[in-house]
């Protein structure tokens, strides 16, 4: 039986940056499995000296070198957990000499930066544009004067968590709109979306995909059934064809690389918080 790598994402903060990178990191090696953990908030030698401990219960459990991806600023807690035995990838360090001697500027080591509330402006633009998401979610709210941009799909393509999270890394004001049946069969754009046309994104699924999606959420309705699905998908995809509307499948594309061809396409520019 083939074991699975303990990988453990370490950090004196939230542990985003870690999980984030490692994350991508891991991805490119195909064929092996990856048990991961994230540990945050490790501040202090208490709390290293406990993580270091279950870094090494996790190696001896399994049988096999654990990874750790470090975000931890301490160099003094980054040796603590080194004691753990397992390889070390600081993700700081390749990058601070080089930055150090460019800059001619000495790292200052503040524990939290990277996610703290230091811009205030930043972080009110990310709430409003989350709330704007929310009260704008498939056609509640179809006043788009305000939207940086509009996702428009079927039902379950992938709208909502997308606006979401164009939100709140990007603060992006995104509504979403979903093409009903009666949208569909229509000739054109929904008139709601007619004055809109610059801000349209088109959304698409597989349709197998789409049907095992509707299934969770509505078993055994004509929502959720196969042929449906197709036709409410093969539809949607002439539509945004003969409009011109640029689109993509979601079915295999990651909520973050959705958002960014979005953004790309349309030409909106803006960056990660």
């Amino acid at each position: 039986m083939r074991m699975s790598r303990p990988v453990f994402y370490i950090s004196d903060g939230t542990g985003i940056t870690a999980e984030t990178i490692g994350h991508s990191l891991l991805t490119q090696f195909e064929g092996v499995d990856f048990e991961t953990r994230r540990i945050a908030f490790v501040d202090n030698a208490e709390k290293a000296r406990a993580a270091a401990v279950e870094i090494r219960a996790a190696g001896d459990a399994g049988g096999i070198r654990p990874i750790v991806i470090n975000t931890v600023v301490d160099q003094s807690l980054s040796a603590v957990l080194a004691e753990s035995g397992a390889l070390m990838l600081d993700v700081f360090m390749p990058f601070i000499q080089p930055l150090e001697s460019e800059l001619g500027v000495k790292r200052q080591s503040r524990v939290g930066k990277a996610h703290g509330l230091v811009d205030f402006a930043a972080y009110e633009s990310r709430i409003n544009a989350t709330n704007y998401a929310l009260t704008h979610d498939d056609g509640i709210d179809l006043d788009y004067g305000e939207a940086d941009l509009i996702l428009v799909g079927v039902s379950r393509s992938g709208k909502t968590p997308t606006c979401l999270y164009l939100a709140l890394h990007y603060g992006v004001k995104a509504a979403n709109y979903p093409l009903t049946e009666e949208d569909l069969e229509g000739e054109g754009l929904p008139k709601r979306l007619k004055a809109h046309r610059r801000k349209l994104f088109g959304l698409t699924i597989d349709p197998v995909r789409l049907q095992q999606i509707r299934q969770e959420r509505k078993p055994d309705s004509r929502y959720a059934k196969l042929e449906q699905c197709r036709k409410e998908v093969a539809l949607a995809e002439t539509l945004f064809r003969s409009e011109n509307l640029p689109s993509l499948s979601t079915t295999h594309t990651s909520i973050e690389e959705i958002a960014s061809k979005v953004l790309a396409q349309l030409g909106i520019q803006r960056h990660m918080f």
